[in-house]
């Protein structure tokens, strides 16, 4: 019988190598402990608001900050919109420059599949929101809303109902994620930044440059950098352009590649050290002050019957869906990857519903796409909340037919026969 020619397919969800799975488990375990809390903060939220509504605005509007020439004085919801979420995108950034350094973005070829799939579920969204909101009474300028992925949300999503996602889907989900909140913080920086302060701009910009510089000669001291990331942050703030881009420009700005005998670059350092306060502490509170909206049978209705919500809710639970997975299934039909043989196309399907609850980054957009109109920009929350919770249902549903396989892939990618710390699976002969 006739040997069949090689193949040079890439294969596509398969095996990590072993020292991005380990940054993986050790990113997605602090992630997932914020997403838990990030779900508590959301309950306590609208329990709050609906409860004692009066207490919950007041705390809201409570103004603490210095007044002076950069208008510091904000409300708490305010520090929380643009202070706290700071943290968050430096995070992201920090994420996203490993990404390109060392993780699956370093490589054209690899970096493909997650790019595509994060950009058909931004578009396909905005696409299905604007083709709602195209007839009278609608309101296009809200097209970004279901457009964002929340990845501590989704993963304390799966911490309760997949907790045994083999690595490689987590891997893919967390990618998405890191590709979706690059492309939703130039989203806020180009559509939602106004009245722009250039003075202010190129102070913070100047800022950035020294930021970068000292990291660069490697200069250490968090009493330097602190004070620093503060101004750079309190002039972003004041040019006009949202403060929280300030974040995603430092964390792009250190260095995520060993150098010497380092073990652990600056960037994975800091990422290490500043994690777990945003994951579990600036976004929960994030969401304590943002998802506070007024939840009975009439504002649920309007959910969907008005073209507003409704536009957010179709655009998370199928925009995102089938965005996502119809985006990486084209561009592995047109490429050279191959759908690992202990993966159906059916587990992508499901990760890509888990990638439609969008929360963190959509509460934010609803605030910024209706300035003028509170009303309107709680009905927006209204949805995001009742988008992500149908995605998380119907993920849930999914996983779960799956989930004894699941397992099994797990116990097969942790077994350790002889104890060594490594993998059988990373000792085999290939």
């Amino acid at each position: 019988m006739a040997t069949p020619p090689p193949t040079d397919r890439r294969q596509f969800l398969g095996l990590l190598p072993l020292p991005e799975r380990r940054f993986i488990t050790d990113a997605l375990r602090t992630e997932t402990v914020g997403g838990v809390l990030l779900l508590v903060a959301a309950v306590v939220a609208l329990v709050w608001a609906n409860v004692w509504p009066h207490s919950y605005e007041t705390v809201s509007e409570f103004t603490v900050g210095p007044s002076g020439p950069l208008h510091l004085d904000l409300p708490l919801e305010a520090w929380a919109q643009d202070g706290l979420l700071t943290i968050f995108f430096f995070v992201a950034g920090i994420e996203l420059k490993r990404e390109f350094v060392a993780g699956e973005l370093r490589t054209p070829s690899a970096a493909l599949l997650p790019v595509v799939a994060a950009v058909c579920g931004v578009a396909l969204p905005a696409a299905l929101y604007a083709l709602i909101n195209s007839g009278a009474g609608g309101h296009p300028g809200g097209w970004a809303i279901p457009t964002a992925t929340d990845i501590a949300f989704a993963l304390g999503v799966l911490a309760v109902v997949g907790s045994h996602l083999p690595s490689a889907l987590r891997a893919f989900l967390l990618t998405l994620a890191v590709v979706d909140d690059l492309i939703a913080i130039l989203i806020i920086a180009v559509f939602y930044s106004s009245g722009i302060k250039f003075w202010a701009l190129g102070l913070s910009l100047a800022g950035l440059v020294l930021f970068w510089f000292l990291n660069r000669r490697g200069v250490h001291g968090w009493y330097l950098y602190l004070p620093l990331a503060f101004a750079i942050w309190a002039l972003m703030h004041e040019s006009g352009v949202h403060a929280t881009v300030a974040g995603v420009a430092m964390g792009l700005l250190l260095r995520c590649h060993t150098e010497g005998d380092e073990e652990q670059s600056p960037g994975e350092h800091i990422e290490h050290l500043v994690r777990p306060v945003s994951a579990g502490l600036a976004v929960p509170l994030f969401a304590l002050f943002a998802a506070g909206v007024s939840i009975s049978g009439p504002a649920l209705r309007e959910v969907f019957t008005q073209a507003v919500p409704l536009g957010i809710v179709i655009g998370l639970l199928v925009g995102k869906t089938v965005g996502i997975f119809g985006g990486t299934w084209l561009a592995a039909r047109f490429t050279r990857a191959e759908l690992n043989p202990r993966l159906k196309w059916a587990d992508l399907f499901a990760v890509s519903t888990v990638a439609g609850i969008g929360f963190t980054v959509s509460l934010l957009i609803s605030e910024l796409a209706f300035p003028d109109d509170p009303a309107l920009a709680d009905k927006a929350k209204a949805a995001v909340l009742v988008g992500s919770l149908l995605c998380a249902l119907v993920a849930t549903v999914l996983l779960k037919l799956r989930n004894r396989h699941y397992r099994q892939l797990c116990e097969d990618e942790d077994r350790d026969s002889d104890g060594d710390g490594i993998p059988d699976v990373y000792q085999q002969v290939r």
